[in-house]
């Protein structure tokens, strides 16, 4: 495997820890009030799938193959993004353009 097939591989692994956190919040966000199972379920589900994909992924960027040191990005991706996210929710410029935003956005009609 080449330096450049590896730099691009590495970028992507830690792009995907961002997606990936994003789409667990969402995920938790929508199965947060229902039953045991169900809940189960559907992340078994959803864990299988960004397996799936990310894999899918890995074959189309490198002929599928795996290093550890993919999965690692993988991780600081996600928790890079978790702290990201969190940092810009403390952010009191970014609340204030979110609060104009929403007003613009999400004026009640009657």
């Amino acid at each position: 495997m080449t330096a450049k097939t590896q730099i691009i591989v590495l970028s992507f692994s830690f792009l995907f820890g961002f997606i990936f956190q994003y789409l667990n919040l969402l995920n938790i966000n929508k199965i947060k009030n229902k039953n045991k199972f169900f809940r189960s379920f559907i992340t078994i589900m959803f864990m299988y799938n960004i397996v799936l994909i990310y894999l899918i992924c890995l074959y189309k960027l490198n002929n599928g193959i795996f290093h550890i040191y993919f999965l690692i990005m993988l991780i600081l991706g996600y928790i890079s993004s978790k702290k990201f996210t969190k940092k810009m929710s403390n952010n009191q410029k970014i609340q204030k353009i979110i609060a104009n935003i929403s007003k613009k956005c999400y004026t009640k009609t009657k």
